[in-house]
C-alpha cells in the first residue's frame, strides 16, 4: 500500500483525512500526543516546530505522500499584534511545512511522489484581523508555487478552504481573546466593534462551516487525480472569494469587504 504522512491528523481535516486514507493507504499520522493518532493509522510524534521530531522524519523507508495540514490561526488587530505571535504563526504555518517538506523530499522524489499543502482562501485574500493568518497562508502559496516550478519529479498541490467546521476557530478565537486582553484601551476604542463582531463570525463559522470531511474527500482525490490542479478551492463562499479577488481591482474589492464589516456589525 501507499506511505502517506499527514500532519496535524489529531483533528480537523488532518484526523477525516487520515481516516478517509487508512482503508487503503499505510497512514503516518503527525501528531504531537501519540494516544490523538486516529484509528487504523500508525502514529508519529510530530511537532512541526521540533526540530528533532523533523529530522527524524529523514530515516523514514518510504513515503509516496505528504498532507501538510498542520496550522494554527492568530488574529488581531496588526496595529497592537505582538511581533513573537507573528513569528510563531509563521513559523508553524510557514516554516514548519518548509522544514518538513525539506525532511522527506528524497523519499517523495523517489517515489515520484506528491505533496499536499492546506492552505486557505485566505491565502488569496487579506480580510480584517486575519493579517497574520492570511501572512502564513500566502507565504504558503508562494513556497508552493515555487516548489512546483523548480522541479517536475513531486507534483504540489495546494487546498485552499474557506470556512471549515474545525477546532481551528475555537483555538484560535481562544488565542485571540488573549491576545485582546492584553490591549491597550485606545486598541479596545478603536477596534472593539470589529474584534466583537469577527469573533461572532467566527463562532458561526466554527459550526456551520464545510465539514472536515469534504476537504479531505478533495485531498483524496488530489492524491489520486493522474493529472492534479495544482490549486483546489473549497467550498461555495471560497469559491466566491477567488473569484472576486481574481477580477477586482484592490479598491473595489476593498470597498466590497468594507460594505460586508458593516452588515456584520449592524447584525451586531
Amino acid at each position: 500500500m501507499p506511505t502517506v504522512l499527514v500532519t496535524g491528523a489529531s483533528t480537523g481535516i488532518g484526523r477525516a483525512t487520515a481516516l478517509a486514507l487508512a482503508p487503503t493507504h499505510t497512514v503516518l499520522a503527525g501528531v504531537r500526543r501519540l494516544e490523538d493518532a486516529p484509528p487504523g493509522t500508525t502514529p508519529v510524534q510530530l511537532d512541526v516546530t521540533n526540530r528533532e521530531q523533523v529530522a527524524a522524519l529523514r530515516a523514514l523507508p518510504r513515503l509516496d505522500a505528504l498532507v501538510n495540514n498542520a496550522g494554527i490561526a492568530v488574529t488581531s488587530p496588526l496595529e497592537h499584534l505582538p511581533l513573537d505571535e507573528l513569528r510563531r504563526q509563521l513559523e508553524v504555518n510557514v516554516i514548519g511545512q518548509l522544514a518538513i517538506t525539506q525532511a522527506v523530499f528524497a523519499q517523495l522524489r523517489a517515489a515520484r511522489g506528491r505533496v499536499v499543502n492546506v492552505s486557505s482562501i485566505g491565502g488569496r485574500m487579506a480580510l480584517p484581523l486575519y493579517g497574520p493568518y492570511a501572512a502564513s497562508k500566502y507565504a504558503l502559496e508562494a513556497l508552493s508555487d515555487s516548489l512546483r516550478r523548480e522541479q517536475r519529479e513531486v507534483k504540489v498541490i495546494l487546498i485552499e478552504p474557506g470556512a471549515i467546521a474545525t477546532p481551528i476557530w475555537d483555538r484560535g478565537i481562544a488565542t485571540a481573546d488573549s491576545l485582546w486582553a492584553g490591549m491597550p484601551p485606545d486598541a479596545h476604542a478603536r477596534y472593539g466593534a470589529l474584534v466583537t463582531g469577527m469573533r461572532a463570525q467566527a463562532r458561526k463559522l466554527g459550526t456551520e462551516g464545510v465539514p472536515a470531511e469534504t476537504a479531505a474527500a478533495l485531498i483524496v482525490r488530489a492524491l489520486h487525480a493522474r493529472r492534479p490542479r495544482a490549486r483546489y478551492v473549497i467550498g461555495r463562499e471560497a469559491r466566491v472569494q477567488a473569484a472576486l479577488a481574481r477580477v477586482l481591482p484592490d479598491r473595489a474589492l476593498d470597498a466590497v469587504l468594507a460594505a460586508g464589516v458593516r452588515r456584520l456589525l449592524n447584525n451586531h
